[in-house]
C-alpha cells in the first residue's frame, strides 16, 4: 500500500528502526530517536543498494516520491544513483573551491621541499598580491584575462622581477589544480608573451655631494613651508622614497629606538623596510611631532587626514634654482654615489635603499638584514654632511687677522 502525509505523521519509534513503504522502492525509516528518514531500495548490477533521498518533513512525501523517480530513470539509462550522487556532489564542492583554497593547499603540499628563503618568497606574494587579488574567486571561475589584469598590477609598480615569479607560480597552483580535479584547464600559459618589458633605467638628477651645503643653505632660507624644509632635510637624512616619507603615519616611527619600520604593503617591492634613523633625524621628528603629531601623518596636508601633495618637494626645489639638478628622489642616488664612493659595504647601502638583490631569492629574504650596520653608516653619514656644512660656514666667514 502507498503512504500517505497522515501516516507519515503519526508514525511513532519503536524500540527498533522500522520501514514504512510506499510503491517502487520507496521507504521511510522511523528511527528509535524518531527521525523519519527517506531511503530508495533498488538494485544495480545483481546487488541490492539504498539511496538516501532526505528526511521529513523537510521532504515531504511528494519530493521523495519525485527523487525516487528521477533514481529509477538513472536506472534505465543504466547509471548507478548511489554513484550518480556521489559524483554530483563531488563536482558540487570542485565547483566551490575558491582561487585562496587551491593556492593554500599547493604551498602546504611544496613548501616542505623549498629552501626558507623560497618558502618565505612564496608566502609574501601569496598574501600581498595573489590572494588579495584573486582568492576569493571560484578558481574554475578565473579566466586567462583575469590573471593578465592581476599581474599588470604588479608590474605597475615595476617589481618586475616579482612579477615573472608571480607568473610561475600562477602557472604551477593551476598545474596542481589540474591534477586534483579542481580545474579543467590552465588560465596561466603564456602569461609571458604580454609580460612588460623592463623600461630603460630612470636617472634621477642630483648634485654632487660638494654642492650638498650650497643646497641646504637654500632649504633653510627660502620661503616655503615648514613641513616642506623637514621633508627635504629628512629625504637628505634617510634616503627613502619621496611618497614613502609623504605619506608616512606617525604610527611607523619609534623615536626612542631610532627606527622606522614601513610595512611591506607601503613598499614598492611589497616586503617590510626597516629605516635606521641618525640623530640629526630624530631631532627633526621631534619639532615636526609638535606640528602634527596630533594627526596619524606626519606630513598631513590641508585635510588632515591626506598627505602634503607629491609635487610639494620638487616644486620647491625648482623654485630653489634646481630644476634639471636635483628631485626628490635624487636624494638617493646622491647617498648612493657618495657612500659606494666611500667603500660601504654594497648590501648595507641596497638594503638602506630597500633595493632587491641581483639574487632575488636572497635579497627577499635579507629584507631586514644590517640594520645595526646601517645604522652606525647613516649615522656618518649625517654626521659627514653637519661636518661638510661647518667646513663650508668657516670658510665663508671673513678672516679675523685681515679684518683687523
Amino acid at each position: 500500500m502507498s503512504l500517505s502525509d497522515t501516516t507519515i505523521r503519526t508514525a511513532k519509534p519503536k524500540e527498533k528502526l522500522y520501514r514504512l513503504s510506499d510503491a517502487n522502492g520507496l521507504c521511510l525509516e522511523v528511527t528509535q530517536t524518531g527521525s523519519k528518514l527517506w531511503r530508495y531500495r533498488y538494485r544495480f548490477n545483481g546487488s541490492a543498494k539504498m539511496l538516501a533521498l532526505g528526511s521529513y518533513p523537510a521532504v515531504t512525501l511528494a519530493k521523495a516520491r519525485q527523487s525516487r523517480d528521477d533514481a529509477r530513470q538513472l536506472l534505465v539509462d543504466g547509471i548507478d544513483p548511489g554513484q550518480h550522487k556521489k559524483a554530483t556532489k563531488q563536482a558540487q564542492a570542485v565547483d566551490g573551491v575558491t582561487f585562496k583554497e587551491l593556492a593554500l593547499e599547493w604551498f602546504a603540499y611544496n613548501s616542505p621541499r623549498w629552501a626558507e628563503s623560497t618558502t618565505y618568497k612564496a608566502k609574501l606574494y601569496l598574501e600581498n598580491d595573489l590572494i588579495p587579488g584573486i582568492g576569493a574567486r571560484p578558481v574554475k571561475a578565473i579566466t586567462r584575462p583575469d590573471l593578465v589584469e592581476l599581474v599588470r598590477k604588479v608590474e605597475a609598480r615595476g617589481t618586475l622581477n616579482a612579477a615573472g615569479k608571480i607568473r610561475q607560480w600562477l602557472h604551477q597552483i593551476f598545474r596542481y589544480g589540474l591534477a586534483k580535479g579542481v580545474v579543467d584547464a590552465n588560465p596561466a600559459t603564456d602569461l609571458s608573451v604580454v609580460a612588460a618589458q623592463a623600461k630603460a633605467a630612470r636617472h634621477h638628477p642630483h648634485v654632487n655631494f660638494a654642492e650638498l651645503p650650497e643646497l641646504l643653505g637654500k632649504v633653510d632660507a627660502a620661503k616655503i613651508h615648514a613641513l616642506t624644509r623637514h621633508a627635504i632635510n629628512l629625504l637628505v637624512l634617510t634616503a627613502v622614497r619621496p611618497g614613502e616619507l609623504r605619506q608616512a603615519p606617525w604610527s611607523e616611527f619609534d623615536l626612542d629606538a631610532a627606527l622606522w619600520t614601513i610595512p611591506a604593503a607601503r613598499m614598492k617591492a611589497r616586503r617590510p623596510h626597516v629605516v635606521p634613523l641618525p640623530r640629526q633625524a630624530v631631532a627633526i621628528l621631534r619639532k615636526l611631532q609638535e606640528v602634527t603629531g596630533h594627526y596619524s601623518l606626519l606630513f598631513a596636508g590641508a585635510n588632515p587626514e591626506r598627505p602634503m601633495s607629491e609635487n610639494t618637494v620638487n616644486k620647491a626645489l625648482r623654485q630653489m634654482g634646481y630644476e634639471g639638478r636635483q628631485t626628490g628622489h635624487g636624494f638617493r642616488h646622491l647617498l648612493s654615489t657618495e657612500l659606494n664612493g666611500r667603500g660601504y659595504n654594497k648590501d648595507w647601502i641596497e638594503r638602506q635603499l630597500a633595493h632587491g638583490d641581483t639574487d632575488e631569492i636572497r635579497g627577499t629574504y635579507n629584507h631586514a638584514a644590517y640594520v645595526a650596520q646601517r645604522s652606525e653608516m647613516m649615522q656618518a653619514w649625517a654626521d659627514s654632511i653637519d661636518n661638510l656644512c661647518s667646513a663650508e660656514n668657516t670658510s665663508a666667514q671673513p678672516d679675523a687677522s685681515n679684518a683687523a
